[in-house]
């Protein structure tokens, strides 16, 4: 595995690595959701891989496939793959979010 600083997307979203196998691919990064910011701004999000995440610092809360959820510091969460879903930094600190895409071949 070879580890690359990607650099910041507009939307804050750091990629760390990406690594590909012949039966995996996994990437893995993090983001900072400022108070009252919506992800995605608007609409849904839906991707292939699973996305497991870990709340290092604040609180979200959104829906995931249609069930609302609300999480905040030293929780985890997991959005399977295909599943729509958004999320809102629903606290008065910035969200800090380390994720990891993982899409099993």
């Amino acid at each position: 595995m070879k580890v690359k600083e990607r650099g910041f997307d507009e939307t804050g979203l750091l990629t760390l690595f990406e690594e590909k196998t012949d039966n995996i691919e996994v990437k893995f990064g993090t983001v900072t959701i400022s108070p009252g910011e919506r992800v995605p701004k608007e609409g849904l999000s839906l991707h292939e891989e699973n996305e497991y995440s870990i709340i290092i610092k604040g609180e979200i809360e959104g829906e995931c496939g249609g069930i609302p959820f609300a999480v905040s510091d030293s929780n985890a969460t997991l959005i399977p793959a295909g599943e729509e879903h958004w999320a809102i930094n629903s606290g008065k600190e910035p969200c800090e979010i380390v994720w990891a895409l993982v899409k099993e071949k």
